[in-house]
């Protein structure tokens, strides 16, 4: 039985911290978009540069607009570089070709404005298309919210069946050594005297699956991370150090609380001598 309750809190705490930092790093992506309040406008090939001049002083008067950057080809391609990090080998095979276009970084005072602007811009001639993530910001949001509500009710699913499981089995030592508590209650201990043994075993039992959980979200997280890295270096995963630190943390006393209540549950009825 204490194996079981270890191996429910293991697995339990494992989901839980599976969807936390899944969660928290849809809601980093998301918080990313949303900053970059900008459209970037692309410009056409072989457009002379008073023609971008042109277009840049007009797109500076419109309505809502705070800042408008002109990014030439080569500053282009050193950004997308910076961005790679050292995924930077997987640009070796355009030798000294730049695939990159000029273009314009609009950004805009309010995220609300940017759909009306980036169809405004699309209409000029010398532009070749004027990208924004609105969109996918949308879509994103309405995923994470639905990931918190699906998380928060797993997470009471599961933190009721651990407790659940944990109880019974201290239930079970209790119930085996009632009449010493009995006894005890008898010549004066207190409550409190005859709850701590068994309040420790369970945030021991509680300690045990935090620390199994914690060693698989650790193994998972890293792996995750190097996938990530390799194949999505653009993606804004929060990064292991010391974001892994606080869920290890967070995982290890929620699983020594559960044990905790487990306990208390199972020995409140025992203690009414």
């Amino acid at each position: 039985m204490s194996l079981a309750s270890v191996s429910t809190v293991a697995v339990s705490l494992f989901i839980l911290g599976m969807f936390t930092m899944l969660v928290l790093n849809l809601n980093k992506l998301a918080e990313n978009l949303e900053s970059q309040v900008q459209i970037n406008v692309y410009i056409k090939e072989d457009v002379n540069r008073e023609d971008i001049k042109d277009l840049e002083g007009i797109i500076k008067d419109m309505q809502g607009v705070e800042n408008v950057t002109y990014v030439d080809r080569e500053t282009a391609m050193e950004t997308f570089k910076k961005r790679l990090g050292d995924q930077t080998s997987i640009l070796e095979a355009l030798e000294d070709t730049n695939p990159l276009p000029e273009s314009l970084v609009v950004e805009l005072k309010e995220p609300a404005m940017v759909q009306t602007a980036a169809e405004t811009l699309q209409k000029y001639d010398i532009v070749e298309e004027a990208k924004y993530g609105q969109d996918v910001i949308e879509h994103l949001f309405d995923i994470t919210r639905l990931l918190r509500i699906f998380g928060f009710g797993l997470m009471l699913l599961l933190a009721g069946a651990t407790l659940f499981i944990i109880s019974n089995t201290i239930r079970l030592t209790v119930f085996a050594r009632r009449k010493e508590i009995a006894i005890m209650k008898y010549v004066g201990a207190t409550d409190w005297f005859i709850r701590w043994p068994f309040l420790l075993e369970g945030m021991v039992m509680g300690l045990c699956g935090g620390i199994i959980a914690d060693i698989f979200l650790q193994l998972g997280y890293a792996e995750v991370e190097s996938k990530i890295y390799n194949t999505l270096a653009f993606f804004p995963l929060i990064p292991a150090d010391p974001f892994m630190t606080y869920i290890s943390i967070g995982v290890i006393i929620t699983g020594m609380f559960i044990g905790a209540m487990g306990s208390t549950i199972s020995l409140k009825r025992f203690l009414e001598v």
